[in-house]
């Protein structure tokens, strides 16, 4: 029964995203807003939806390390898995948007603000508040740096464009996506039980690889679609969700205790994966380059976690 429900889960998410991925861009033609800007405010939160409720669930039960490590595992995940396979499927990237000069602080800002949260060992109520000013911020920044990609509306597709129809369309769509991504997290748990598999190994890669499902479902329909900018947009807003957002809420709802012990080379790695995304913006390497690189980074993770 868990292999049905894996498969039925799996192509509720492809479903779910295909849904999000038209209706995001119906949003983004009526408006003449940019695939980046789309994928990184709706599409993002949304896909960001599971890592919020797996880590504030956690934190409620004084789970601090598995709210941690799921943000940290799933960031992880987001930039190496997704992006590394997203780089090595895409064909070709015409951007209007110079995603480095404009976005690269967005990668970089919540990792560091991460890293000096977390020397004392705790992320703490005030915090988790300064997380959620975080999220704010990059709002804020978003919108006012993407007012040169935004023009005016075309009457034509305000006519066709049915903003009741497009908000159950995205609603369904993202309850599916949600939705398999916690179904397939919930069957291959117990599929990897039946294997024989340590609880261990099954929290740090299924909570983890689970929660990313929907971004990276997404962002290889919308690679697949042509929408190179709302796959980057995606991952890049997620990470910053994830940090401001997943781990703020989840802070407020009880202090998260850091074990550098457990998460060292972790740590490690969320570095590297963040400074190798840098280097491929600032080289425009969205090819089978850049895919290279994250995918071997993400290998180096799941070495280290198996031995």
């Amino acid at each position: 029964m868990d292999y049905l429900i894996f498969i039925a889960a799996m192509g509720a998410l492809i479903y779910g995203a295909d849904f999000i991925i038209n209706e995001s861009e119906r949003i983004a033609l009526h408006f003449n807003i940019s695939h980046f800007v789309i994928g990184a405010t709706l599409v993002a939160f949304g896909t960001s939806l599971p890592e919020m409720a797996a880590s504030i669930m956690a934190a409620s039960q004084g789970k601090s390390d598995m709210a941690v490590a799921n943000v940290v595992g799933s960031v992880i995940f987001n930039i190496a898995l997704v992006l590394g396979v997203v780089f090595m499927i895409t064909k070709s990237h015409d951007s209007s948007r110079d995603l480095f000069a404009k976005d690269s602080a967005w990668v970089l800002v919540p990792v560091v603000v991460f890293f000096v949260m977390i020397q004392d060992g705790e992320i703490g109520k005030i915090d988790g508040a300064l997380f959620l000013l975080l999220m704010v911020s990059y709002l804020i920044f978003l919108f006012s740096s993407s007012k040169d990609e935004l023009g005016e509306v075309d009457e034509e597709l305000s006519e066709k464009f049915n903003w009741s129809k497009t908000i159950v369309l995205l609603g369904v769509g993202f309850i599916f996506t949600i939705g398999g991504a916690n179904f397939v997290v919930d069957s291959g748990t117990n599929i990897a039980r039946s294997l024989d598999v340590s609880e261990w190994l099954i929290g740090l890669f299924l909570i983890s690889f689970g929660t990313s499902l929907p971004e990276l479902i997404v962002s290889i329909v919308a690679i697949k679609k042509g929408n190179i900018e709302m796959s980057i947009g995606n991952i890049i807003g997620s990470n910053v969700a994830n940090f401001s957002m997943v781990l703020g809420f989840s802070a407020l709802v009880s202090p998260l205790v850091i074990n550098f012990e457990k998460a060292h080379f972790d740590l490690i790695i969320l570095a590297a994966v963040s400074a190798t995304l840098l280097f491929i913006l600032a080289n425009k390497l969205y090819n089978k380059a850049g895919g290279i690189f994250l995918l071997t980074l993400l290998a180096l993770f799941i070495q280290n976690a198996l031995a």
